[in-house]
């Protein structure tokens, strides 16, 4: 018998610390070969299998679908060989029902064991509170048969108000002890009437929606329940402002159709307007740096990087962003290939975790549907994003030499939303223009 080889969970990115399972693909007892596919994992970016590192038999399996499991822990080992009899079989773990917070993230939980559900079990989600509930503290609540409500007057400790670890691992051990629960006051408020904090969110109220005959009932898949989730959580958090500007193209649009053939000919790649336009976000960025930060309670973190995140459509309908690390540091060769193979890969849903974390400043394409133009939800934590309507032939009024003349120009819409937490009208707005400027400015005779 070969020795046994541990089957970790995988670090996928320097910002995921931990994934779901959402599948096993073997059991114990199945063989496997190398690089073979065996469990299905999730985190609140993408969704990835995760393959063995060795041929042999699955001789434990020691999660379950449905367990959040950290980064680095052993999920399964595999012992023998192929063909080797198998050992007698142990069940895998059964099933745990899967819970989504409110942003999609996950948290580990490694000190609380995993307690199938049971029938008299009472279900509860985090979209039943008023804050927002972790996986691990969602998954403590159900073990220890904490309703909502109780829930809802635990006291939180961690930032925002929200309950941690360690504050409902206390509320369960005074309730073991018969100590009397702790109950969460609300602050004193110098006026009866003031507004609650911008930063707690509000507590959506459920709308009871009719079904009528011949009406479909269709359940939302989980990626649009992570992206609504996130949606709802970014307006939250975020007052947006939206500004708008009309850039005129044309010498961008006609330079791209003049070298688009002899661009493909030479580089083998297809040059979309995705990177012209990251190109000059880019530029712009550079001008006007307090675009390209976050906010983290009271502090603003100014960012070194410029990671470029662009929206992209998937078949299914959901979007996702994949991320051009350090756009700055690349021409507009390595941006063409960048947003090709990152498109690409996305619709062939092949992206790894880190491809769709850490951006700084996000771009959303509108015209690839055909609207003139988008008032975009940002993508937090970053403060702002952009949106690009269709390009139209328009007549426009010229100021030349001769006199103002009348021509006909591609004309385009730009749209950025903005945290109006930190970036004011003045600042969004010149941004927002400066990228124009560029666009307008594009050099008909330069090279790649």
């Amino acid at each position: 018998m070969a020795n046994s080889v541990e089957l970790i969970m995988p670090k996928m990115g320097e910002s995921i610390a931990e994934a779901t399972i959402l599948k096993w693909l073997k059991n114990v007892g199945d063989t496997v070969e190398v690089d073979e596919p065996i469990l299905e994992i999730a985190t609140d970016k993408v969704d990835s299998e995760v393959p063995s590192p060795a041929a042999g038999i699955i001789s434990e399996i020691l999660f379950a679908e449905g367990d959040v499991v950290e980064v680095g822990k052993v999920l399964a080992k595999i012992g023998g060989e192929v063909g080797a009899s198998a050992p007698a079989s142990t069940p895998a773990p059964a099933p745990a029902q899967e819970v989504n917070n409110t942003n999609g993230s996950a948290v580990a939980n490694n000190n609380v064991p995993y307690v199938p559900t049971t029938e008299e079990a009472q279900p509860i989600s985090s979209a039943d509170g008023s804050r927002f509930y972790s996986p691990l503290v969602m998954n403590i609540a159900k073990t220890e048969g904490i309703s909502m409500v109780e829930l809802e007057s635990i006291p939180g400790t961690a930032k925002e108000g929200r309950v941690s670890k360690k504050d409902i691992l206390s509320y369960v051990e005074n309730r073991k002890n018969g100590a009397p629960a702790q109950v969460a006051q609300a602050p004193v408020q110098p006026k009866p009437a003031a507004p609650a904090p911008a930063s707690q969110p509000v507590k959506e109220h459920k709308v009871n929606v009719p079904v009528y005959p011949g009406d479909e009932i269709i359940e939302m898949d989980r990626m649009r329940k992570l992206i609504a989730d996130h949606m709802v959580m970014s307006k939250h958090t975020a007052p947006h402002v939206t500004s708008f500007v009309e850039a005129d193209v044309t010498h961008m649009v006609k330079w791209r159709e003049k070298i688009k053939k002899d661009f493909e000919k030479r580089e083998g790649e297809k040059i979309t307007f995705t990177p012209l336009f990251i190109e000059a976000i880019v530029k712009a960025i550079k001008d006007y740096p307090m675009i390209n930060i976050s906010i983290d309670g009271q502090n603003i973190i100014k960012r070194k990087a410029i990671n470029i995140g662009m929206a992209a459509a998937l078949p299914s309908g959901n979007l996702i962003v994949p991320v051009i690390k350090n756009a700055d540091s690349k021409n507009l060769i390595g941006l063409v290939r960048d947003v090709n193979d990152l498109a690409n890969r996305a619709r062939a849903n092949k992206l790894t975790p880190d491809e769709i974390s850490g951006g700084t400043f996000t771009l959303t394409n509108v015209g690839g549907f055909g609207n003139v133009m988008g008032t975009p939800i940002i993508n937090q934590p970053q403060v702002a994003i952009l949106a690009v309507g269709s390009i139209t032939k328009k007549p426009v009024v010229m100021e030349t030499e001769a006199g103002d003349v009348i021509a006909i120009r591609h004309m385009m819409f730009l749209s950025l939303s903005y945290d109006h937490r930190v970036v004011d009208g003045s600042l969004g707005g010149s941004f927002l223009r400066k990228v124009a400027d560029y666009l307008e400015a594009f050099d008909p005779n330069r090279t790649y």
